[in-house]
């Protein structure tokens, strides 16, 4: 960790805690419920009073995984150990699974011992990695629009969100020139994540290089969310490609769109055995490793070659050509090279605000669809379709119409 930034400053925000009976943390003030915890609630209301709501809002696949890994899953829970705490660094063979995904995948060779962590679902990662590398009053680059759980993660640490700019002019990639005139002194982290959610930029190694040589000036530790690369995508690709990526790198993987296996709660954070020690110490903190069954399901899934891919996106493709007729049936345009679970559109001029249109069609017209607004502010404008809704659902949005 010597060539990364180590910065301590303390900060002066405070909050008011509860006088009355047992006060809250004052983090609890900083960050706002996860949109789509408190907006399903609603719309499940909705379902509840009868109304027949389309939900085109969640990227949770709605497809299972393949007959293996579900076998894969029922035969381990009879095993001896099956039912034991399990090691922090997950069982052997995932990790070595998951060395050979990418080998296989990216061309990328990864010490199984040493450079890869099983994550129960990158979302812990994004904790674990700001706990183990940030200190209160840090600096971390957020891309907005992005993930909101960077920022709220980022708030919740004690460090300071500094977000930069992706834009529809520029192919949603970072402005470097713009970057270098910011005051990056305090930057300890930034966050990328290509290809991008939520606009389904594919990125490229081009530009993974220029943010390599850019977090290797500023001595940044940058990370690369890359849980979308095989949804409607020919060309796969990981930042740690990229010559050096691995000194100033991580990048953190799931299987939960590769592998229809979102509920099962199953990641990687994968870079150089140094910034992956510091991961552990704190996630051997904070669980007691994954269960048994999931790991021996989630070593099958590895198992599965570009077959599976390619069935997978048979179905994806029919589906964003249907939500590409519903997106036109609401006057809004769309990239149709992006790639992910997702199809990214642009409103109307005319329409103002992304929230108040959403609300009106999911009042109107019962469909749920997710306001770019919640991935921040470049996300005005822009709404985004979840693909994990069937042919048919779609087909009835459209008739809505």
């Amino acid at each position: 960790m010597e060539n990364l930034k180590n910065i301590t400053i303390s900060t002066s925000a405070s909050f008011p805690s509860v006088r009355d009976g047992v006060g809250f943390a004052n983090r609890i003030a900083i960050v706002e419920e996860y949109y789509f915890s408190s907006k399903l609630r609603e719309v499940r209301q909705l379902i509840s009073e009868g109304k027949p709501i389309i939900n085109m809002g969640i990227g949770s696949p709605d497809m299972a995984p393949s007959k293996s890994v579900i076998e894969a899953i029922q035969n381990a829970v009879t095993d001896e150990n099956a039912h034991q705490y399990q090691s922090y660094q997950g069982l052997p063979e995932l990790r070595n699974g998951m060395a050979d995904f990418y080998k296989n995948n990216f061309q990328v060779e990864l010490n199984s011992n040493s450079e890869i962590l099983p994550l129960m679902g990158s979302k812990e990662g994004i904790m674990h990695i700001s706990l183990a590398f940030l200190n209160e009053g840090d600096a971390v680059l957020i891309p907005n629009p992005g993930y909101p759980t960077y920022t709220s993660v980022t708030k919740l640490v004690g460090a300071t969100p500094v977000f930069y700019d992706l834009i529809e002019n520029n192919n949603w990639e970072p402005d470097f020139e713009k970057l270098e005139q910011q005051d990056l002194s305090k930057v300890k982290i930034m966050w990328v994540s290509y290809p991008h959610m939520p606009t389904g930029a594919t990125g490229s190694l081009n530009l993974f290089e220029k943010i390599v040589a850019f977090a290797k000036k500023h001595q940044i530790l940058v990370i690369n969310d890359n849980p979308y690369s095989f949804v409607l995508n020919d060309n796969p690709i990981s930042i740690l490609k990229i010559d050096g990526a691995k000194e100033v790198a991580l990048e953190l993987n799931s299987l939960s769109k590769t592998y229809n296996m979102a509920g099962w709660r199953v990641g990687m954070v994968s870079g150089k055995s140094e910034f992956i020690d510091a991961v552990l110490k704190v996630k051997s903190n904070m669980d007691s490793g994954m269960f048994y069954g999931i790991q021996k399901g989630a070593i099958e899934a590895l198992k599965l070659d570009k077959s599976w891919f390619d069935a997978q996106n048979r179905i994806y493709q029919k589906r964003r050509n249907l939500t590409f007729e519903l997106a036109k049936k609401l006057n809004c345009t769309y990239d149709k090279n992006s790639v992910g679970l997702f199809v990214w559109a642009k409103l109307p001029l005319e329409i103002t605000s992304a929230e108040d249109f959403v609300d009106k069609i999911l009042y109107e017209k019962d469909i749920f669809i997710t306001p770019g607004t919640i991935f921040g502010s470049n996300g005005e404008g822009y709404i985004r379709f979840s693909l994990c809704v069937k042919e048919e659902k779609i087909q009835e949005a459209i008739l809505r119409f």
